[in-house]
């Protein structure tokens, strides 16, 4: 197998758990060939460093020209890889099916066409019991091959051809849908990298338009499981974008309750699961449904009580992202910040073990939830460390609005330890990015003005500067194309905080308290 990068490599290596490594050993071990023990002894090299050295492993190799390394290391990658399939095929449906289509072929190659169909026919029942459309389809393929060019028993008997084509029709059309619903899908995600959510009504009007006239004609009641499930995520983007978090939910909810409905499915694809989750907690979250939120976190708890110790690495990391995400956002809902402060160093330890898998995406937000939970506790030093992380980081257009409320966020913590010297050239540094940017929102412009006129008062905050300031936001938040500026910053309870000169999280632990009637 080809590998175009020694860091491919590098990272497979590193990536593999203590057993995996346990089992290509031994694996190695019974298929080398006398003279290939170069190649295990370059897995025990790159296995005992921290970053790759290409002169550290001529110098323990002797005799290794660099052709004959790169011809080494393609040969372990591909062992690699050879080992922990034998290992996953247990844990993955469609590997253990594929096996035995590769069977089934092999079979058919020594002229075997009965025993070859028999084996078809009992892998066919199990991809169609398991929702795997495509590799359904590959089987019933190779089943009409093999009547189409043999005289078999099947002629017998009656409407089994009929009933073969009628099959294959039928999932022919399923995985057509499929397809629809897919590309469907990674369109309104894309629509979403390119304009964010909608900022207007004209926004409002290209986004329908795009969905509707690239929403396949469907019968619902006679969709095939994930055909629901593609269609669904569909709509979650699509109401995602729109800031329609009621109807988002609603998607998000039949999501997740067509894989509660069927536990086999979220063995078979956790991250599926998980992802479903993710966005109905996140629907809560938009919709200030603190209740809700905290009822369904112990939905992830009881996935890992369940799932856990059968999860591959991809899916580990996403139940990490999501999980996590969730235990911040709880805290930011009930004003917990002090508690939420507890999770940093385990969050930070987490991102430690999976950061060779995490993008700069993923580290971004955290710094920038991990910042917000000190700023909330009124710990603005320390937030502005994190915050600084976030503006230190080189990562281009990536993530902007990350970044512009990071920038804001750092401002107002400056301004919160009265650092008054700095602010009037921050200041000026915000508004130039600001500039820049194309997501620019006037909740944002309303705070970056609000520092301004501070800075021309006096150098200690203005009640009725302040009150002016509350007024305007109190406008924004109803404006529906400017309430999502409140879901990344927090600006209307920040500013009743320096009111009544209490922290934030003070502000929304009184909010949460039951009114007493008496």
């Amino acid at each position: 197998m080809p590998i175009s990068t020694t860091d491919q490599l590098f990272n497979l290596v590193k990536g593999l758990t203590k057993s995996e490594k346990r089992n290509f050993k031994l694996y190695a071990k019974r298929t080398q060939q006398v003279g290939e023990a170069k190649f295990i002894r370059l897995f025990d090299i790159i296995d005992s460093m921290d970053e790759y050295d290409e002169e550290q492993v001529f110098k323990r190799v002797r005799g290794l020209s660099k052709g004959q390394l790169s011809n080494l290391k393609r040969h372990l990658y591909s062992q690699i890889l050879s080992s922990l399939r034998l290992i996953h095929i247990a844990k993955n449906i469609d590997i253990q099916i594929r096996e035995q289509i590769d069977f089934a072929r092999i079979l058919y190659g020594k002229g075997l066409y009965m025993q070859s169909l028999k084996l078809l026919d009992r892998i066919k029942g199990i991809a169609k019991g398991s929702n795997q459309d495509v590799l359904h389809y590959e089987i019933l393929e190779f089943e009409k091959l093999i009547e189409e060019k043999h005289i078999t028993r099947s002629r017998t008997v009656k409407n089994k051809m009929e009933d073969l084509i009628d099959e294959s029709e039928q999932r022919n059309r399923i995985i057509g849908n499929t397809n629809k619903l897919t590309n469907l899908k990674l369109k309104i995600h894309g629509l979403y990298i390119q304009i964010g959510h909608i900022k207007n009504e004209k926004d409002a009007f290209v986004v329908q338009d795009y969905f509707k006239s690239n929403l396949p004609s469907l019968d619902y009641g006679s969709l095939t499981f994930f055909e629901k499930i593609y269609l669904h995520q569909s709509y979650v983007w699509y109401y995602y974008i729109l800031l329609d978090f009621e109807k988002c939910e609603e998607h998000a909810r039949k999501w997740i309750t067509l894989l509660e409905s069927n536990p086999k499915m979220i063995e078979d694809d956790p991250d599926i699961y998980l992802r479903g989750l993710h966005y109905l907690l996140t629907s809560f979250f938009n919709q200030d449904k603190v209740d809700s939120f905290v009822d369904h976190i112990s939905k992830f708890e009881k996935f890992e009580n369940i799932y856990g110790p059968n999860l591959n690495m991809t899916s580990e990391i996403i139940f990490f992202l999501y999980y996590y995400s969730a235990l911040v956002y709880r805290h930011y809902l009930q004003g917990s910040f002090d508690e939420g402060l507890r999770l940093v160093p385990e969050l930070e330890n987490k991102m430690k073990v999976y950061e060779r898998n995490l993008d700069q995406h993923r580290i971004l937000v955290f710094y920038y939830r991990i910042a917000w939970l000190h700023f909330g506790q009124g710990m603005y030093s320390e937030s502005i460390d994190y915050l600084n992380k976030i503006i230190n980081l080189k990562v281009g257009h990536l993530r902007e609005d990350i970044q512009s409320y990071a920038r804001l966020m750092h401002l107002l913590a400056h301004f919160e330890l009265r650092n008054f010297s700095l602010l009037e050239y921050l200041e000026k540094s915000v508004s130039r990015f600001f500039d820049k940017m194309k997501d620019r929102n006037k909740v944002q412009l309303e705070l970056l003005s609000f520092i301004r006129k501070q800075l021309r008062s006096s150098n200690v905050p203005d009640e009725k500067l302040l009150k002016a300031t509350q007024k305007n936001l109190v406008k924004l938040a109803a404006d529906p194309y400017e309430k999502r500026a409140f879901l990344y910053l927090n600006a209307l309870d920040w500013v009743e905080s320096k009111l009544q000169n209490k922290t934030l999280a003070q502000i929304i632990k009184d909010r949460r308290q039951p009114v007493d009637y008496e």
